[in-house]
């Protein structure tokens, strides 16, 4: 995730870091964004080295554009289509991925694009601006009971039926098109809020969660990111929520330890499945001067892992 009017990119050293660069090495950045962790890859690489950029948000593909390397190849997907992405590129294996999840502070800084309550614009919120429903459009059909379980299980806001329940109530009257009017909503059913933090916060990132289906891409696309490392190939993912840090922090500890049969079952060792992954380090977080330059990376967690060779 880029971060602030700079698009300060969070953890750039350490996840670059862990992924252990060799010069002639083909890596994946499974989350361009503005490039940060690109630019540091593509620094540590030699001529024979080869970097995959995936990205589905089309303003990110234009940025990317403008790098104009030889070793670089942009490829204008999400991150779940990442092995049938390198299948085109004739790529089945590689030495490295790095995920860094979430939506990027030039997504959030643009106002039309509907991620944010701090402009009034149409309530978008699709990272590809090009295919899928708008949030808009979502809430105009979307029952009751769903809205509901969006709201409380992504944004984990207690207030989630109330919330509900005056969107049905407001889209009878009228539409509810913009940001401005969906804020104004979840304010008024919200009665208790974190120091600091905006009523809207966690319906916003509810909704956003929910249209671009984040959490069920990173389901599919952790699978296809261990298939595709070779023996010795690190996979390393910065996450900015809870959800998704659960997501992989389950991922990664069961890959590294199949072995989860009932202790008496009668199994020679080599019946058992090898583990895929060796976990590297514990789980990273931002230094303190990293957040108090950038506040948004204070909930950031780098979890990184390895592939092991045909058994840990």
């Amino acid at each position: 995730m880029s971060h602030g009017g700079a698009h300060v990119t969070v953890l750039l050293a350490e996840a670059v870091d862990a992924l252990a660069i060799k010069a002639d090495g083909v890596y994946v950045d499974a989350t361009f964004g503005r490039g940060g962790h690109s630019r540091r890859i593509l620094a540590q690489l030699g001529a024979a080295g080869r970097l995959y950029a995936f990205d589905r948000d089309p303003q990110a593909i234009a940025a990317g554009q403008a790098l104009g390397d030889p070793r670089f190849v942009l490829v204008h997907r999400a991150f779940a289509e990442l092995a049938e992405g390198l299948s085109e590129c004739g790529v089945t294996a590689v030495d490295g991925i790095l995920f860094d999840i979430g939506v990027s502070s030039p997504q959030i800084d643009d106002g039309e694009r509907g991620f944010s309550f701090r402009f009034d614009a149409p309530l978008d919120m699709r990272m590809d601006t090009t295919t899928g429903e708008t949030a808009a459009e979502w809430l105009a059909r979307a029952e009751l009971r769903e809205i509901t379980e969006v709201i409380r299980n992504y944004g984990e806001e207690r207030f989630a039926f109330q919330i509900a329940k005056k969107v049905v109530a407001v889209r009878g009257e009228q539409p509810i098109l913009t940001t401005g009017q969906f804020a104004d909503l979840v304010r008024a059913c919200v009665h208790t809020r974190e120091p600091g933090q905006d009523a809207a916060t966690r319906s916003f990132q509810a909704l956003r969660i929910h249209i671009n289906q984040e959490l069920r891409q990173l389901e599919i696309a952790l699978p296809q990111a261990v298939s595709l490392l070779k023996a010795g190939g690190r996979l390393a993912v910065i996450s900015f929520h809870s959800l998704e840090d659960r997501i992989v922090k389950r991922f990664m500890r069961a890959e590294a330890s199949p072995d989860t049969f009932p202790k008496h079952l009668p199994l020679r060792a080599e019946q058992l499945p090898a583990a895929r992954l060796r976990l590297v380090g514990k789980a990273m977080r931002p230094g303190a001067a990293e957040v108090a330059a950038n506040p948004r990376a204070r909930s950031a967690v780098l979890r990184v892992a390895e592939k092991c060779a045909e058994a840990c």
